[in-house]
């Protein structure tokens, strides 16, 4: 499942780095955004490795659409949600290349394979 959100990043957490069991080495930064909904929300996005780079560019402050997927798994009969953000990129970029929707709706999901609102598409005979 991939989404999108805008918003404004309102913290930044300590970068975490690490040796992995197979020796690779990793890194691990979270940051919080406020989300620009008519009752805003504070969520909580992770970027790893290359990523980790790509978010210093961004202050806190600064408003950024992002890309993201939502994962959860279990360990000792506890569940642990990781929201991982894939791409992040500067609102204003996005504004000034014609594709942003910063304001209106902040998640979009990707709609179902053969999915089409169009109802002049549809096959069906009923």
């Amino acid at each position: 499942m991939a989404l999108d959100i805008s918003g404004k990043i309102v913290q930044k957490m300590n970068k975490t780095e690490g040796i992995s069991k197979a020796g690779k080495p990793w890194s691990k930064q979270e940051f919080v955004i406020e989300t620009f909904d008519t009752y805003p929300r504070k969520v909580c996005l992770s970027v790893m490795n290359d990523k980790v780079n790509e978010l210093e560019r961004y202050n806190v402050g600064d408003t950024i659409n992002a890309s993201l997927n939502i994962e959860s798994r279990e360990y000792n009969g506890r569940w642990y949600t990781d929201v991982r953000a894939w791409k992040i990129n500067s609102a204003q970029a996005a504004t000034n290349g014609g594709n942003s929707q910063t304001g209106t709706d902040t998640f979009h999901a990707d709609p179902e394979p053969g999915f089409s609102s169009d109802a002049a598409s549809d096959d069906l005979p009923f």
